[in-house]
C-alpha cells in the first residue's frame, strides 16, 4: 500500500508540476515556473524513494521488469529536466520532456510488473481512473468558469454598445477583468484536460487491450481540446482580444458541452 500511494502521489505532482510549465510557456510567468520547478523536485525525491524501497523490498535493483524499466526511464526524464531548468531556460524543451516523462509514468502502470501481485495491479488501474475523472472535473470546473466570464463580456459589451449605462455594468464588471480571468481559467483548464485525456486513453488501453479512437467520445475530446487551443493561441500568440474571441470561448464550451453529454450517449465504452 505504501508503494501504491507514493506511485499515486508521483502521478498528482507530476500532473501539477506539468501544468505549471505550461502555464509558464504560454505566460512566461517566472514565479509560476519556479513553482513547477519545486514540484518537479519532489516528483524526483519521491520517485527516488519509491526506488530505494522497491530496492529493499526485493532485494534487487529495479530494473528486472518492463514496469520498472519505465519508471526509471521516465526518473532519468525528471532528473534530467533538472539540470536542465537549472542551467537553462529552454522552456519549451522542459515542457515537452515532461510531457513525454508523464506519460511513460503514466503507462508504466499496465506494464508487466511480475513482483506486484494482479490485487494490487487492479487497485493501481482503479485509482487512476479515479485521478482520470477527477482531473477532467477540475478541468470542467474551470472552463465554466471561462464560459461564464466569457457570457458577462459579451452582455458587458452590448451594454456598452447601446450606451446603457447603470448600476449594472458596475456590478458586471470591467471587460478587461472578464477577458484576462477568462483566458487565465483556460489557460489552467485545457493542460488539466489534456492531462485527463492522457489518463483515461492508458485506462481504456489497459481495460480494453485498444484505444478506440474512432469512438464519438474520444473524437469530441480532441476537438474539445483542439478548439479551446486555437483559442489559447489567437490569444497568446495572435494577441487577439475582444468580443470575437469572448464568442469563440463560448463556442467551445457549448462543444465541450456536447461532448460531456451526448457523445457519452452514443460512446461505446464511456459511461460518463
Amino acid at each position: 500500500m505504501l508503494l501504491n500511494l507514493l506511485y499515486i502521489s508521483i502521478i498528482i505532482i507530476y500532473a501539477l508540476s506539468v501544468l505549471g510549465y505550461f502555464v509558464d510557456f504560454i505566460q512566461n510567468n517566472q514565479k509560476v515556473n519556479k513553482l513547477a520547478f519545486w514540484l518537479l523536485s519532489i516528483v524526483a525525491i519521491l520517485q527516488t524513494i519509491f526506488i530505494i524501497i522497491r530496492t529493499v523490498e526485493y532485494n534487487r535493483l529495479p530494473l528486472m521488469t518492463i514496469f520498472e524499466g519505465m519508471f526509471i526511464y521516465a526518473w532519468i526524464l525528471v532528473i534530467f529536466s533538472l539540470v536542465i531548468s537549472r542551467f537553462s531556460k529552454l522552456d519549451f524543451l522542459l515542457l515537452v520532456v515532461n510531457i513525454i516523462g508523464f506519460v511513460i509514468l503514466t503507462i508504466s502502470i499496465f506494464a508487466p510488473t511480475d513482483d506486484i501481485s494482479p490485487r494490487l495491479s487492479d487497485l493501481l488501474i482503479l485509482e487512476l481512473l479515479v485521478i482520470h475523472v477527477t482531473l477532467l472535473l477540475l478541468a470542467y470546473g474551470l472552463l465554466t468558469l471561462s464560459f461564464s466570464l466569457s457570457v458577462l463580456y459579451a452582455v458587458q459589451h452590448h451594454l456598452l454598445k447601446q450606451k446603457r449605462w447603470g448600476k449594472k455594468m458596475v456590478r458586471i464588471g470591467n471587460l478587461s477583468v472578464l477577458e484576462r480571468f477568462s483566458y487565465i481559467f483556460t489557460l489552467i483548464g485545457l493542460p488539466l484536460m489534456l492531462l485527463g485525456v492522457i489518463q483515461g486513453i492508458v485506462w481504456t488501453w489497459l481495460e480494453f487491450d485498444q484505444i478506440p479512437w474512432l469512438d464519438l467520445k474520444v473524437i469530441s475530446s480532441f476537438l474539445v481540446m483542439i478548439a479551446y487551443s486555437v483559442y489559447l493561441f489567437q490569444w497568446a500568440v495572435k494577441k487577439q482580444r475582444g468580443y470575437g474571441l469572448a464568442l469563440f470561448n463560448i463556442a467551445a464550451f457549448l462543444l465541450l458541452l456536447i461532448n460531456y453529454f451526448l457523445s457519452s450517449s452514443f460512446s461505446n465504452f464511456h459511461i460518463w
